[in-house]
């Protein structure tokens, strides 16, 4: 374990299989490993190299006669800052990164080297060693790593990111949701994200897992995850469309409160208390996600009535 905000456990196993391992980096993130055997598979870096050192020093023994893989779900710096000890000449450990191709771009983008320097400037201590890292191998739609005993299906999954991707495992009816799935709802990546995120949630759950893990929703193992969420982008959609048909306009001005225009605070929305540590973020995302919709949802109308003969 390490002090302060890097500080990284391994979470006891709550009955799903005993190959995939789970880390939590406090509130922020959970990231997960999966021991085949072949390879060991770590599945996002967390948000800096000391936190991915602190996963790495658990698995060193496991890779004693298995090869290292390691995957990005997507771009989010809580996620993937911690790439730099698998690559470049520093790497502890040298693997192969493996990502969409969109989550390349989105790691080698002015706007994510602009973030960074904005943390390391704000957090010089705790960023101050991140380096950005994008995928040295990347996919566009499927890309499957066979394990020997199990196979890791990546799946593009976009709509919380357009690069984001899921992680499933048939042989165990597991499925790791990264983003795509969010106790206790979904953040969405504006309006293009929802009908994208839509059919994420559709896609995954077709696939009828048993165990669903996600990097946000920390004690949550049943896919009825996936329903869920799929039923918050509904119940926002019902809203939306009510709230403009009172006149409320679709490109809300910045200052205003979108919870509160359409009737539906972030507490509602989670049918309870928001998760300790992280109230202030799922009050932002419930209100991006607001404005997301209200987003799709004119355009849904401009494209109608465009098409109207």
């Amino acid at each position: 374990m390490t002090a302060g905000a890097d500080r990284v456990a391994l979470v006891p196993n709550g009955g799903w299989d005993e190959r995939v391992l789970v880390f939590r980096n406090g509130s922020l993130v959970d990231v997960f490993a999966v021991v085949t055997r072949r390879y060991v598979v770590l599945v996002d870096t967390l948000a800096t190299p000391a936190a991915a050192a602190v996963v790495l020093d658990h698995l060193r023994p496991r890779l004693a006669n298995r090869r290292l893989l390691v995957i990005n779900t997507h771009a989010d710096w809580d996620h993937c800052w911690g790439n730099a000890v698998f690559d470049g000449p520093a790497a502890r450990w040298p693997a192969p990164i493996i990502g969409h191709r969109r989550c390349r771009e989105r790691l080698a983008s002015a706007a994510a080297h602009a973030e960074l320097a904005r943390a390391q400037a704000q957090a010089p201590a705790r960023f101050g060693a991140v380096r950005l890292v994008p995928p040295s191998l990347t996919f566009a739609r499927t890309l499957t790593i066979d394990g020997g005993d199990l196979t890791l299906a990546l799946l593009h999954t976009p709509g919380h990111q357009p690069d984001h991707l899921a992680v499933w495992l048939p042989e165990a009816r597991l499925l790791l949701a990264g983003d795509t799935a969010e106790a206790p709802f979904p953040s969405v990546a504006g309006p293009a994200g929802v009908p994208a995120l839509r059919a994420s949630l559709r896609r995954l759950a077709a696939l009828a897992p048993a165990t669903l893990l996600a990097c946000h929703a920390p004690g949550v193992t049943s896919p009825d995850l996936l329903a869920a969420n799929a039923a918050y982008l509904d119940e926002l959609e019902r809203r939306g469309r009510a709230a403009l048909a009172r006149g409320l306009p679709a490109d809300l001005p910045a200052g205003a409160d979108p919870a509160a225009l359409i009737g539906y605070p972030a507490e509602a929305a989670a049918a309870g208390p928001l998760p300790d540590g992280q109230a202030d973020y799922y009050r932002r995302a419930h209100g991006d996600a607001i404005r997301a919709m209200l987003g799709w949802l004119a355009n849904a109308g401009e494209r109608a009535g465009a098409d109207a003969p």
